[in-house]
């Protein structure tokens, strides 16, 4: 095994881009990224950790056989470093498959970690999305895999009240679908964004209680419900709406 460089933070950023995701929204996700990383309580977090630096890469997905590395790993130490990464992701989004499969996203942002170059003291992935998972492996089953291996999975559910282009209604508990099937591992925690124009914050809020490596007040989880979130519930709405 070769010398790895010890980070504060190895973090995956794993965005949703499938097909219920227009261009314009896809375009404000990058920027969202974008910003968060180059904000200065974002960069004075990092230079304020025990090594003062965290090891970061980018990836988008989509259904089951679309999963791409936008930004391959690179050491962020400083304000020049996350402006380096800032501007990788200044290129147009791709969007090829219209399915969600957080599943498949979350077992390939694990894969990530394998031979890396980096020794992070956490391992986080952050998964961002506006729909439940209705492709590849069971989102559950997944997230237990990934957990694990001590891989801490956080989530960022968009939530919001349009139908997408197939006409199929958007999840309003989407937050709690995310809170039972798709985050978890040590201090694992997920924060709402209230439509794509809210999700420039709901990232920055992400990113600075990742790398601070707490998890965030109560008040931002959804009221908890009696009854148990079903995890197929993705599945189930894609073949009632599409008939397969």
């Amino acid at each position: 095994m070769g010398w790895a460089e010890v980070v504060d933070l190895e973090l995956v950023l794993a965005v949703d881009v499938s097909g219920s995701i227009d261009s314009e929204e896809a375009n404000l996700q990058r920027q969202g990224y974008a910003a968060a990383i180059t904000n200065p309580l974002v960069v004075n977090a990092i230079e304020g950790g025990p090594t003062g630096r965290i090891a970061l890469t980018y990836i988008e997905w989509a259904d089951g056989t679309h999963q791409e590395t936008i930004v391959e790993w690179q050491r962020v130490d400083s304000l020049g470093s996350a402006q380096a990464f800032a501007a990788a992701l200044a290129k147009p989004p791709s969007i090829n498959a219209r399915r969600t499969a957080i599943g498949e996203a979350v077992l390939f942002a694990a894969a990530k970690f394998d031979g890396n170059g980096f020794d992070g003291v956490r391992r986080v992935i952050d998964v961002s999305g506006d729909g439940p998972n209705n492709s590849g492996q069971p989102v559950d089953q997944a997230r237990d895999a990934v957990v694990s291996r001590g891989i801490t999975i956080n989530g960022l559910p968009v939530i919001n009240d349009r139908r997408n282009e197939f006409g199929l209604q958007s999840m309003a508990d989407l937050d709690r679908y995310y809170a039972e099937c798709v985050v978890g591992g040590p201090g694992a925690f997920y924060v709402v964004a209230n439509s794509f124009d809210d999700f420039a914050d709901a990232i920055l809020r992400k990113m600075l209680l990742e790398i601070a490596g707490r998890p965030p007040e109560p008040r931002l989880w959804y009221a908890a419900s009696t009854e148990p979130m079903d995890c197929a519930v993705g599945e189930r709405r894609h073949r009632e709406h599409f008939g397969n």
